[in-house]
């Protein structure tokens, strides 16, 4: 299924740990939508099929990048799709440059960093769950933005949290600094009522 040599000792050890993670019942889903999200008679985008099941069929449906492109595209209103150019080609370095441009488009579209799987993850078949995961939060971010574009069931996802940025002006930043921290303790209250004067000697009452 890789086009990486044969791993031997630990490498072979930590590649088995990864398969592991690799969910045949996600896979489903994930094949499901983008299915759904791809195949809605969009003018220029071609009628995807269904791939047989499986790891290694999975990652050769998706390997060129030319399906995660088209579904990335589908999220987005038809003049103003992120990538114009999709090709479906046998030329590694091809296939390779349209997955890295789906990873741009996805990290436009508003997925963090770590969310992201790294081109070889796919392209050498690494990190399979990692191109799952990728793809659930793709799936969880496009609920989330509510702009009509997702197809298929929400409950297949979790919904990523939409971003609250929060502004200040400078005069709510110059009050919050005069401001003493709880953590800090409080000065309610005090004052210099009983305390002696710096440079005097303590005064002893006698009865």
């Amino acid at each position: 299924m890789a086009n990486a040599g044969p791993k031997y000792g630990l490498s072979l050890q930590v590649q088995k740990k990864i398969d592991q993670k690799y969910d045949q019942d996600l896979e489903e889903r994930l094949v499901d939508w983008i299915l759904l999200q791809c195949n809605d008679g969009r003018p220029g985008v071609p009628e995807l099929q269904r791939p047989a099941p499986g790891k290694a069929t999975f990652h050769q449906w998706l390997k060129d990048g030319s399906v995660l492109c088209h579904l990335v595209n589908s999220l987005s209103p038809s003049d103003r799709r992120p990538i114009k150019k999709i090709q479906t080609s046998e030329r590694a370095f091809t296939q390779m440059e349209q997955i890295s441009q789906f990873l741009k488009a996805l990290t436009d579209y508003g997925l963090t960093t770590t969310d992201l799987f790294q081109t070889v993850d796919l392209w050498e078949a690494k990190n399979l769950p990692a191109v799952q995961q990728t793809l659930m939060a793709l799936g969880g971010k496009s609920i989330a933005k509510d702009d009509g574009f997702f197809r298929g069931d929400p409950s297949w996802f979790p919904r990523k949290a939409a971003q609250n940025p929060r502004t200040f002006t400078e005069e709510q930043m110059r009050q919050g600094q005069s401001i003493i921290g709880l953590q800090m303790g409080t000065n309610q209250g005090a004052s210099q009522a009983g305390m002696t004067p710096s440079g005097l000697g303590r005064q002893i009452m006698r009865n």
